[in-house]
């Protein structure tokens, strides 16, 4: 079957992303990993960053994140933690902080984890600790009454923004410790958003005010 024969909900086998080996002479550069440019840079990167190692391209983004960090409580092992580091690796947040269980589904991160900060608290305070040493302001993500819509509010430029599990969203004490309280408008029947897609969100709305576009890919 070819692919214009295929039907809309068949896959197609595609090329194999990213680069095969690297054609000429090599590159002098120390940021460029031998074995990449021997074989091939398959992985999960822009382009500008192909080839290049690990630990050079964190350097790299490591000058240009985002004063913003992203937070999301873990007690009940929630799925949505991988996608919420993959969002927050593309909007080059600060760092991540797992709040609660520090063992998660990292299949969702499609290894982005490897180039996103990752930091663990036991509970709220401690996330509360880390946010009053570094002068960050705590925003946290529910739809409960009294929170301000994130489509209107001012979003604190140095901030953690505090996202609840999937179901019972944040708790009692993450609310009630968090300078802001945002919420997200919707127009159905559901009772609440996804955490990855609702975390997703409130990061473009951050980056929307705050970030220099110049500086995306």
């Amino acid at each position: 079957m070819t692919e214009n024969e295929a039907g809309p909900t068949e896959w197609v086998a595609r090329e194999e992303v990213g680069v095969g080996p690297w054609e000429g002479e090599w590159p002098a550069d120390e940021r460029y990993d031998p074995e990449l440019l021997a074989n091939g840079d398959r992985r999960n990167v822009v382009d500008p960053y192909r080839y290049w190692r690990r630990e050079a391209i964190v350097s790299d983004v490591d000058g240009r994140r985002h004063p913003f960090h992203v937070a999301i409580e873990n007690f009940q092992h929630d799925h949505n933690i991988g996608t919420v580091v993959r969002t927050a690796n593309a909007f080059a947040a600060a760092a991540v902080h797992i709040v609660g269980r520090r063992r998660w589904n990292r299949r969702g991160a499609m290894v982005t984890d490897r180039y996103q900060h990752l930091l663990h608290h036991e509970d709220v305070n401690g996330l509360l600790t880390f946010a009053a040493t570094e002068g960050l302001a705590v925003v946290a993500v529910d739809n409960t009454p009294g929170s301000q819509p994130v489509e209107t509010a001012e979003l604190p430029r140095e901030c953690v923004l505090l996202f609840g599990q999937e179901g019972p969203g944040l708790s009692a004490e993450a609310q009630k410790t968090a300078s802001l309280v945002v919420s997200i408008a919707q127009f159905g029947t559901t009772r609440s958003i996804n955490a990855g897609v609702a975390a997703g969100i409130v990061m473009h709305a951050w980056v929307r005010q705050h970030a220099d576009l110049a500086q995306a890919w």
